[in-house]
């Protein structure tokens, strides 16, 4: 009877370790990388809020009953170093409390509970597979290609000192803003080939590094609230830089609420030809 308790308990406590909620990154990691810059425009950019301001436009539509944000399983051989390492664990465990000569009743009580954390472990999976797909999912790319057609004057994306008369803000910042969810999810699933669309050489090679680091594994962020701000457009080196301000909310962390956030991006695009945006920096506001 010892010995069906014992390998009980380690069985448990693989699946205990199996459905621990891995904390993900958004885009970048929350690091600063790549084109930086320090104009007066950026200087002047407000510290991160603590929450999203009245006029932020929700990311996507909010479920009222959602599950918390799955974190899917690592793909190839890293998938099983969670099940395995707990397994060892457990039996490593087990095999302590057996030497010291662990009685009836105790042995009684850890089945109790190996079998509570594999009912836990059950339901979430269902509510996992239950759970609707993000309301970004599927969306085709998008170039950021902006018309100065009209000027911008109103109230939800205010006008930078560094913005020519007459650009388009509110379209330039509607795509940027679609491309920042997008990437989002690209980075989430590991789609290299979408994210090089859209990033620079420099930048495309850190976020690689980043996903190579995760040990390749998908994970999912959940973007909250989303504002954006377009800090200055100029020209230089034959190329144009618009500096977009992001702020907002995100869930990186499937149990644990929103947390706020404010960078830059850095978008480049050369004065001749057809190339659309590409993202030369991301720059943290401190």
């Amino acid at each position: 009877m010892k010995r069906i308790l014992v390998a009980v308990f380690a069985t448990a406590v693989g699946i205990g370790l199996l459905a621990h909620d891995a904390e993900a990154k958004r885009l970048g990691g929350s690091r600063s990388f790549g084109m930086s810059r320090d104009s007066g425009a950026i200087k002047q950019a407000t510290p991160a809020p603590t929450a999203p301001s009245q006029g932020a436009v929700p990311a996507k539509p909010q479920q009222p009953t959602a599950a918390p944000a799955p974190t899917p399983q690592p793909s190839g051989m890293s998938r099983w170093l969670g099940p395995i390492a707990g397994i060892a664990a457990g039996i490593g465990l087990a095999a302590l409390l057996s030497h010291f000569g662990m009685g009836e009743g105790m042995a009684s009580m850890m089945m109790i509970l190996a079998l509570v954390a594999g009912a836990v472990f059950v339901v979430r999976l269902l509510m996992r597979k239950a759970e609707p797909q993000p309301a970004y999912a599927g969306v085709a790319p998008m170039r950021l290609e902006p018309s100065a057609s009209a000027p911008t004057n109103s109230p939800e994306s205010p006008a930078a000192a560094d913005v020519p008369a007459g650009f388009d803000t509110d379209g330039f910042l509607r795509q940027a803003k679609l491309n920042f969810i997008r990437l989002q999810a690209a980075n989430d699933a590991g789609n290299l080939d979408d994210l090089k669309q859209f990033l620079a050489p420099e930048i495309f090679a850190e976020i690689q590094m980043q996903y190579e680091e995760r040990g390749r594994s998908k994970q999912e962020t959940d973007v909250q609230q989303l504002d954006a701000q377009l800090l200055e457009l100029v020209t230089e080196e034959n190329r144009y830089i618009a500096s977009v301000r992001f702020t907002g909310t995100i869930r990186e962390e499937a149990n644990a609420p929103a947390d706020a956030f404010a960078e830059i991006w850095h978008l480049v695009k050369p004065l001749a030809g057809s190339g659309g945006w590409m993202v030369a920096g991301i720059q943290q506001i401190q």
